[in-house]
């Protein structure tokens, strides 16, 4: 993974949430909280918390007596997160690197991460960094995305901009969040880290945007993949957008659209 694709930074957090969480997070937020919250946890650790989507589908369903640790290893989301939740005295937000935790052993019931493993440069480590800091029959629950050829916006908008920069295309989309989506890969590496009773389902919802350009806006501007556009040449960020969302509206019609998203739910105890 290249290292700018973890850089959420700038106005990116504002466009991430304003439009990409609505666009293909909340639901799949939703289902996580629900999951996480039928436990019964008392102690939650989540990790690459991004701008705090399942902290707010979350919290409301803990016990009043619960600890919630919500953490991120980019400060700009993690202070957006924080800026988005109501007041909560069992929410502790904290800047950490899933892969080398500042908790101790057995801390947690729950250790949750949406749409965050793959971002992790070592998965093995960060996997056995959650093992550590559960309790006994405590559960990992975490989703990826499955393979972009699944997920129709992002596939479009992957697409149309090979189109426009076919010496050099910008591949953060398929190359990153859509880069771990093999179930036998993703077994055998919880597998590695200590995990012996490991669930995965398959996931697909509808995602919904107003219009293509609303779609490729959330993409071109509320992702990593801004700063791929912005690398090639910056004053073209803009029309690549427009090129996207024409992209979109060719597949999908024009006006409110409508698009395929699947990903991996996994729950793992050890």
């Amino acid at each position: 993974m290249a290292d700018h694709d973890k850089v959420f930074a700038g106005s990116i957090p504002k466009f991430y949430d304003a439009l990409m969480v609505p666009l293909i997070f909340e639901g799949f937020a939703a289902d996580m909280a629900e999951l996480v919250a039928s436990f019964s946890p008392g102690a939650v650790l989540e990790t690459a918390a991004g701008s705090g989507v399942v902290t707010r589908a979350l919290a409301p369903r803990l016990a009043a007596d619960a600890r919630y640790v919500v953490t991120d290893l980019n400060r700009p989301m993690l202070d957006y997160a924080a800026s988005r939740q109501g007041a909560d005295p069992r929410i502790e937000w904290q800047q950490a690197d899933a892969l080398n935790l500042p908790f101790e052993d057995g801390s947690f019931d729950v250790v949750c991460c949406q749409f965050g493993a793959m971002f992790f440069p070592n998965r093995v480590a960060g996997y056995a960094e959650a093992l550590r800091v559960m309790r006994p029959g405590g559960r990992l629950v975490f989703n990826v995305w499955d393979r972009i050829e699944e997920n129709a916006f992002a596939d479009d908008v992957t697409n149309a901009l090979a189109a426009m920069f076919p010496h050099d295309p910008p591949r953060f989309l398929a190359r990153t969040p859509h880069g771990y989506h093999d179930a036998a890969l993703i077994r055998k590496e919880l597998t590695q880290a200590g995990f012996a009773a490991i669930e995965i389902a398959r996931h697909e919802k509808v995602s919904h945007a107003a219009s293509a350009y609303d779609a490729a806006t959330a993409y071109c501007h509320g992702t990593p993949l801004r700063n791929e556009i912005e690398a090639r040449d910056a004053p073209l960020l803009h029309l690549a957008t427009e090129l996207a969302a024409q992209a979109i509206a060719s597949r999908h019609g024009e006006g409110p659209v409508t698009g395929k998203i699947q990903a991996h739910v996994i729950v793992a105890r050890e």
